[in-house]
């Protein structure tokens, strides 16, 4: 985006609130027209024919626009990831408990981290770890969907769960 004396075209268009009458004007006119107003004069388009200027306060200009970017990145959702841990052979209680966890958290709208760790010999048991984690996705379907099936990670197997969109 250019301002003032980088705008190299001869002509240009001008718009916007600050000017008499809009139309096409030579640059140096342009440029004294917004001099006189003690204001900028900015290159909005420069792909049309003449470039489209404005005059406006540049400066104040891209406090505005800064501060419009930190309000949208303010009221974008912000994606919360619990994990839920367990091992290859946890127990019937324990499974339910932390199925239960997955549930409330799905429910809030936070994606849910199901992660299996193996500890010592018990990588052997990589096939029951992964079973384990396909019931806990089966289980969890009404409220989340897996993005992913069950990979295995050096001594952990892991799979993401996301929540289901509401209606």
């Amino acid at each position: 985006m250019n301002i003032n004396e980088e705008i190299r075209a001869l002509q240009v268009r001008l718009v916007g609130e600050n000017i008499p009458e809009q139309g096409i004007y030579p640059t140096s006119k342009a440029l004294a027209m917004a001099d006189e107003l003690g204001l900028d004069l900015v290159e909005i388009s420069d792909k049309a024919d003449p470039p489209v200027c404005k005059i406006l306060d540049y400066q104040k200009y891209l406090y505005q626009q800064k501060k419009k970017a930190k309000e949208m990145k303010s009221n974008s959702a912000k994606i919360v990831i619990k994990e839920i841990r367990f091992g290859p052979n946890t127990d019937e209680h324990d499974f339910q408990f932390k199925l239960k966890h997955a549930q409330e958290f799905l429910q809030e709208g936070s994606k849910v981290k199901a992660t299996i760790f193996f500890r010592g010999r018990s990588i052997m048991f990589a096939d029951q770890g992964e079973k384990q984690l396909l019931r806990f996705a089966v289980e969890l379907e009404e409220f989340g969907r897996a993005e992913n099936m069950p990979k295995l990670e050096g001594k952990r197997m892991s799979m993401m769960l996301a929540p289901l969109k509401k209606k």
